[in-house]
Parts: structure tokens; C-alpha cells; sequence
């Protein structure tokens, strides 16, 4: 585990303050939120690095309403692809706010910067300030194209009924990201794909299924 002092953060009370990783571009991580029901909703969140980091919510998710009405939540790197699909396209609660998958998960104050509209879709903008943060594998997991090909599958997925969108290029994007998990995903990726195909408003051609016997 990397020193705290160095990475940026702090030592209190025994847990680290600041990102657990460091951060560049934009992170693809997994957020858990306190809804009013006690349960915590899991969904993807994209963080952008910076001083502060930042994040958007795309119209009125549980993530944004939990945003306002706790102000904080629990920011997760995780290494497991069906745990993203479902973050990204699934209404997932459960009683823990970290999952099992998370190799590091930072806890997070957010706090309301912005907001607009594009293509008839509200979006909020947020910074992130780290409130505690631990690393709960020191290993790293390996990761294959596949994995990333299943992230860029459920950003195509959750924007194909968002207005604004041409969903021939959406499709387009899905195939492509089918052919990837063919050829380089492992067996949780591609099981990973066959959860998106049947949460999601997309199925592949008939032809495309019965030459991808693991579809």
C-alpha cells in the first residue's frame, strides 16, 4: 500500500484521507448512494481528475437525488465487468454500501457546482472530496480488452433511448464492442455482455447470436 503522506492524503485515526489511486483522465468507477428506503443504490459514475475531481449525473438518477439529500457517497474501483453492467443499466440496492468487488473505494462529500441541459437531458455537475478511503486488495487484477470493451458497451447501452443520440451509431458502437469481447474477453466478460444484452434495449441480430455460441 502507498504511503498516504505521499499520494496527497492524510492518516486519521487509522484510515486514509484522499483517493486511494491516483487519478488521470477519467475514471470509470462504480457509486453507492443512502436512498430513503436504508438501501444503497449502486450506479456507474465517470470521475474526471482534478483539484477537486468532479462528476456529472445525466437527469434525475438516484444518484443525484441521493447527492442532495446526503451529500456524499461511496466512490468504488472495481474489478468485476457484471458488477458495472449492473451499476450502469440496473436498479441495484443492497444493504452494504462497498461491494465485494471493490479494490479500493473512497467515501466521498459532494457538493453541486453546475448544471444545464443538452439534447433535452438535464445534467449536474459535482466535486468530490475525499472523506476517508481504503485499499482492500493490494493485488491487481489482471485486466483484458474485453473489460473495456463491455465499459464502452454500457455507456452506448444507457443512451439508447436518451433523445439527442442516433442510435444507428449506437448500435454500430455496440456491435463493434461485441466483436472485442469475442476475441479478448474472458469468461466474466463475456458474461458480463450477455447481462447487458438482456437488461438493455439492444439485441444483436439473429445471425450475430448464433455465430457467438456464448451469447
Amino acid at each position: 500500500m502507498s504511503d498516504p503522506e505521499a499520494d496527497g492524503g492524510a492518516e486519521h485515526d487509522g484510515e486514509s484521507i484522499g483517493w486511494p489511486i491516483d487519478l488521470d483522465g477519467v475514471a470509470e468507477t462504480v457509486v453507492t448512494t443512502l436512498g430513503p428506503n436504508g438501501l444503497w443504490n449502486v450506479a456507474a459514475l465517470g470521475v474526471f481528475a482534478g483539484d477537486p475531481a468532479r462528476a456529472r449525473t445525466w437527469g434525475n438518477t438516484r444518484t443525484r437525488r441521493n447527492f442532495h439529500r446526503q451529500g456524499e457517497g461511496y466512490v468504488q474501483f472495481v474489478h468485476d465487468p457484471v458488477d458495472f453492467v449492473d451499476a450502469a443499466l440496473t436498479i441495484t440496492e443492497r444493504d452494504d454500501p462497498v461491494l465485494d468487488s471493490a479494490d479500493a473505494w473512497v467515501r466521498v462529500a459532494v457538493e453541486s457546482v453546475d448544471s444545464g441541459t443538452i439534447d433535452g437531458t438535464d445534467w449536474e455537475e459535482w466535486t468530490l472530496e475525499p472523506l476517508e478511503s481504503v485499499i482492500e486488495h493490494e493485488t491487481v487484477t489482471p485486466i483484458n480488452r474485453g473489460f473495456g470493451a463491455v465499459i464502452e458497451a454500457t455507456v452506448a447501452a444507457s443512451r439508447l433511448e436518451v433523445d439527442g443520440y442516433d442510435r444507428t451509431d449506437l448500435e454500430s458502437r455496440l456491435d463493434h464492442a461485441l466483436d472485442v469481447v469475442d476475441r479478448a474477453g474472458g469468461t466474466r466478460e463475456r458474461q458480463a455482455f450477455s447481462r447487458l444484452v438482456a437488461v438493455s434495449e439492444w439485441t444483436p441480430s439473429r445471425d450475430r447470436r448464433a455465430v457467438i455460441e456464448w451469447l
